[in-house]
């Protein structure tokens, strides 16, 4: 479906919600949509962040409101979902962008970190899906978007929470897709590799795959194997929206992770580690 032509003027004067909006690919989707011509309905739980974002995309000439947000709250999405739609008059497209995550082993992963991990990457997804979808429906046009992982395709030793989190939204979008069929409603879930952000930055850090508590070293591992750029991946889902594809990955090591998936779907983990060394030069 790459071989689709994206529609060079897809996002002008449309208005897309983006939630994670602060940083990261969340910052680099806001500035390039305004650039496109897209107007935007910010959320983040970082509000100096969002602000700054906010005050870039205004400078673009477009209009952006930004609201802090925990989507892991379901009344607070649901009202900033009606305070957008009544700020802008109507909303194209949800990004369920905001994404968090744990390094630690199943066995000795609280419950409160589970569920803080669940609540932001699962539910917060969840909660932006449900608050929007009618609107879209009672205008037959939208985008659903979710960004789950290349980790919502393999499971990888210190984070079966964010595993968790990422298959449940890789496999609730495909449900929602053919829920969809025959609606001009569009779906799409998003496979990020590694991206220069500072998600593992930012983890709630315990021990990393193989048992060390060394958080520096852990994103400093990260940030050896992460080649892409957020401004790159924005630009790839952006032109995935315009074409309507149903899915997409980002980066030459999600690509590689994914086949190397299908081809060894009980046995990936050796050829993954490989990759990563590989990756860690």
């Amino acid at each position: 479906m790459r071989g689709n032509k994206a529609d060079p003027d897809a996002f002008r004067d449309r208005v897309v919600a983006l939630t994670g909006a602060a940083s990261g690919i969340g910052k680099a989707l806001a500035l390039e949509l305004a650039s496109r011509g897209a107007h935007l309905a910010l959320a983040d739980w970082n509000a100096e962040g969002l602000e700054e974002v906010r005050v870039a995309v205004e400078r673009r000439g477009r209009h952006a409101t930004a609201e802090r947000l925990d989507v892991s709250d379901r009344d607070a999405v649901f009202a900033w979902a009606e305070a957008s739609i009544a700020a802008h008059g109507h909303v194209d497209a949800i990004i369920n962008n905001a994404g968090v995550t744990v390094a630690d082993s199943f066995e000795a992963m609280s419950y409160e970190d589970f569920e803080w991990i669940m609540g932001v990457n699962f539910w917060g997804v969840v909660h932006g899906m449900k608050a929007f979808l009618p609107h879209f429906l009672r205008r037959d046009r939208g985008h659903l978007v979710t960004v789950s992982s290349v980790f919502g395709i393999i499971g990888y030793p210190g984070q079966a929470a964010y595993n968790a989190t990422k298959f449940a939204v890789r496999g609730m979008t495909e449900a929602v897709r053919q829920e969809l069929a025959g609606t001009n409603v569009h779906t799409l879930v998003v496979h990020p590799g590694g991206i220069k952000t500072n998600i593992v930055r930012n983890a709630r850090f315990h021990r990393d795959a193989a048992g060390s508590q060394d958080k520096n070293e852990s994103v400093a591992q990260f940030e050896r194997v992460a080649k892409t750029t957020p401004e790159k991946a924005a630009e790839v889902i952006l032109g995935a929206m315009a074409r309507k594809e149903p899915r997409v990955l980002i980066g030459a090591d999600a690509e590689i992770i994914d086949k190397t998936q299908r081809l060894f779907p009980v046995d990936y983990p050796k050829a993954i580690d490989r990759v990563i060394k590989l990756l860690d030069r």
